[in-house]
């Protein structure tokens, strides 16, 4: 595990998913603006270590070790100001072929794993009146076809962040909810593991895909004007509108797209 300095800056934020895609792309551009951050992932080894880039291997999947690196952060650390729940897979399969396994590993990193740093960081956050960035997706809140499983998880994440929001606002801590539709991080790499799960942002069926720079300038644009629900790209915000006015006017349209 990667050591972390004791070094103070202004506002340090922590980004679980931050070796690559959209955590890469958040972590440069706070970066940027002045901040620090510490980088959670599985394979870290292509990242450098700077005075604001701190990055630590942890398997979130792992409750233990994930608890371990949240503890090592918060003993080094005045201060917690951002906490960015953004890592996650996908299984791209028609319900029938989905495999039990990749079901339950896939809650493990997009859910769960998010539920045990929350907790972990909830007194540093209600000390800084600090903020819990959720990157969920149109699946958070929409179906998506051959992404029963992803969906869920995101449905999930969804309603646990934005019942959080209600318990910590009294605490003066803001619950934000990003919900990005197609982000392209992962292009032409579309393999899958063993279990059927993969990145997000290799799908051959993207609609109106993003680039990670792009989404990330968005959440952090939104998170700057005090937004509490941010939806990246077209698809997102228009999906947020038929899901609202038509709920089987987006069915009819995702089905088509896609």
């Amino acid at each position: 595990m990667t050591e972390v300095s004791t070094t103070q800056y202004m506002k340090t934020a922590v980004i679980s998913g931050g070796a690559g895609g959209l955590g890469t792309a958040l972590s440069a551009q706070l970066q940027a603006e002045g901040w620090r951050v510490v980088l959670l992932d599985l394979n870290v080894d292509h990242l450098s270590q700077s005075d604001t880039q701190l990055p630590m291997r942890c398997n979130v999947t792992d409750p233990r070790a994930l608890k371990d690196c949240c503890t090592k952060i918060l003993a080094c650390h005045d201060s917690i100001d951002l906490v960015i729940y953004g890592a996650g897979v996908t299984a791209i399969a028609p319900v029938e072929g989905l495999q039990e396994q990749a079901h339950r590993r896939l809650f493990d990193i997009n859910y769960f794993a998010a539920a045990t740093m929350a907790k972990a960081f909830l007194p540093a956050l209600r000390a800084s009146k600090g903020t819990h960035l959720a990157i969920t997706s149109v699946a958070g809140f929409a179906p998506l076809r051959h992404r029963a499983s992803y969906a869920a998880s995101k449905h999930a994440m969804t309603g646990f962040f934005a019942s959080l929001r209600i318990e910590e606002a009294a605490f003066g801590v803001k619950t934000v909810i990003a919900a990005p539709a197609f982000i392209a991080t992962n292009v032409g790499n579309p393999d899958a593991d063993t279990d059927g799960l993969t990145r997000p942002g290799a799908a051959q069926d993207a609609v109106d895909v993003v680039t990670p720079e792009v989404a990330a300038n968005i959440i952090l644009r939104g998170l700057s004007r005090g937004k509490s629900d941010i939806f990246v790209g077209r698809v997102a915000k228009l999906s947020d509108v038929m899901m609202r006015l038509s709920p089987r006017l987006y069915d009819w349209v995702m089905e088509r797209a896609m």
